[in-house]
């Protein structure tokens, strides 16, 4: 497993974790996710279920990198936790719906 480096970007960060605000972002991003990716998963599912799950996938896997490369950026590691949820919270309910 690795470690974060040494600060974001490794030069060296200090200042404590804003949790609140932090939240507070997750939470925003995951809704708007949320709907968004519902929205058009619904809407691609009405043409064909098959590229529903094929963009979405496609789109994820081309996305999974690069967040996986941020999630130690002090902003932007919030903002990614944020998508994951969504993205998981729509594909749940486009299972269940």
């Amino acid at each position: 497993m690795s470690h974060p480096p040494d600060g974001p970007y490794g030069y060296g960060y200090s200042e404590p974790t804003p949790w609140a605000s932090g939240i507070a972002v997750v939470v925003m991003v995951a809704a708007l996710t949320t709907v968004g990716v519902y929205a058009f998963g619904a809407a691609l599912a009405q043409i064909h279920p098959v590229l529903s799950v094929a963009v979405n996938l496609i789109a994820v896997g081309g996305a999974a990198p690069t967040a996986w490369r941020w999630r130690y950026a002090p902003v932007t590691r919030w903002v990614i936790a944020g998508l994951g949820a969504g993205v998981l919270l729509a594909w749940l309910g486009l299972l269940l719906l």
